[in-house]
């Protein structure tokens, strides 16, 4: 069921008893006592000595830093690295409007555009994976109504790296004014600013219509066949679109409402809340161990506790290059790699690393090269809209690279822009 509470795969607490095994000091075993006693209720899994460790004390300094600065009200912070969550905190609060409270490692988030990557990319990648979609077929093939406006000829592919020359989002003006009613008609009319596979456009739009694409081949909605395929199946038990009323007391809310109240289990993106809460470009919500699941997987290309969500070889081309030869802006199926978006990856993480941000302060960035992943989740956007993560995430992806940087690795050149 959705949002229920479930522990982390057995592979996660490992250390545990390796550490109960090993023969240490006295001295050591007051310091790991102490960390004990300090650390947060209800999070039995990440071995206190790990999360308390020396390598990452410098992340509650950067985090606590731009807390102070009242760039965020709180986030969580996760690290894993082969089969181990290494590191796993909470900071500051979750709200501050009306009332203030703590963050917990425990809090759900509004995950923003990681919705492409963590539902709408993989969906899309589990039909290309059954046969039943090919990435070089045109859209028009299953959404004849997205053909018109000349984009008959705009195709999966395209959709997936963002090369479709579909606008980032949809104009709304006094005279036409978007609706839940007129949202997705007004996608399949919109024009392209770019012909078809000649420049990265970072689209919403087109993640819309990729969601679409799911829901017209499988029958379902796109919240259920990636429930069903892919969260229900890795023990995503706190991910899921449109939350329950009862798990809404526990998610980070994000912006004050103009009239009144304060966003908190709904949709922030406008798009997705005109769609009903379920769209390809926004919508899903999870938690830090949810997401560690997710990443988990990908790192064991595809397969997590015997569990086989994709083949290799589909892991393999969704986070690899596959945008047009010769174009500066690298992109894989959903994944970014090395793009206009990409200095949340920061200096250290490898070539061959991916990932994703979103709106509200959400992000993480696997690295394949050094068995890596970092997950910022932040509510960045509440209460007012007015914070900002860019130079959070960049600093704690240096941290976290830094510490598992292969020897003689030399820090990468990443462009520094605008984070959507």
């Amino acid at each position: 069921m959705f949002f229920s509470t479930h522990l982390l795969s057995s592979r996660f607490r490992g250390s545990a008893a390796l550490i109960r095994l090993l023969p240490i000091q006295p001295v050591l075993w007051i310091f790991f006592l102490r960390t004990a006693a300090a650390l947060p209720p209800n999070n039995p899994d990440i071995e206190p000595a790990l999360q308390a460790s020396d390598a990452f004390a410098e992340i509650d300094h950067v985090v606590e830093h731009h807390i102070a600065l009242g760039n965020l009200p709180g986030a969580v912070v996760l690290v894993g690295h082969h089969d181990d969550v290494v590191f796993e905190k909470a900071y500051g609060n979750r709200s501050v409007e009306p009332e203030i409270e703590a963050m917990t490692p425990e809090t759900v988030f509004d995950l923003a555009s990681l919705t492409k990557v963590l539902a709408t990319a993989p969906s899309v990648m589990l039909l290309v994976q059954k046969g039943r979609l090919k990435l070089d077929d045109p859209v028009s093939k299953y959404l004849p109504a997205f053909g018109q406006a000349g984009k008959k000829k705009v195709t999966l592919r395209q959709l997936l790296v963002h090369y479709s020359g579909l606008r980032a989002d949809l104009r709304q003006t006094r005279r036409r004014r978007i609706t839940s009613k007129n949202a997705l008609s007004r996608i399949y009319q919109a024009r392209l600013v770019a012909p078809p596979g000649q420049r990265f456009i970072y689209s919403d739009l087109g993640f819309v219509v990729l969601g679409k694409v799911v829901e017209k081949v499988t029958g379902q909605s796109l919240a259920r066949f990636a429930q069903e395929n892919i969260f229900s199946p890795l023990g995503m038990a706190s991910t899921g679109f449109l939350p329950r009323p009862e798990v809404i007391p526990n998610i980070a809310p994000t912006e004050r409402l103009k009239e009144g109240g304060m966003l908190r289990g709904q949709v922030h993106d406008p798009l997705a809340s005109k769609l009903g809460g379920i769209a390809g470009d926004a919508g899903l919500f999870s938690t830090a161990r949810d997401l560690a699941r997710f990443c988990q997987m990908f790192l064991q290309r595809g397969s997590l506790d015997g569990v086989e969500i994709f083949r290799p070889d589909t892991v393999d081309l969704m986070t690899s290059p596959q945008s047009p030869d010769g174009d500066p802006n690298i992109r894989g199926f959903g994944w970014d790699i090395q793009s206009t978006y990409s200095s949340v990856k920061g200096s250290f993480f490898s070539a061959t690393s991916y990932g994703h941000t979103g709106y509200t302060g959400t992000s993480l960035w696997i690295d394949p090269e050094t068995q890596t992943f970092l997950i910022i989740l932040t509510n960045r956007v509440h209460p007012d809209g007015k914070g900002n993560v860019k130079e959070l995430r960049t600093e704690l992806a240096d941290i976290v690279g830094r510490r598992f940087q292969p020897a003689g690795h030399s820090p990468a050149n990443v462009t520094d822009t605008h984070q959507p």
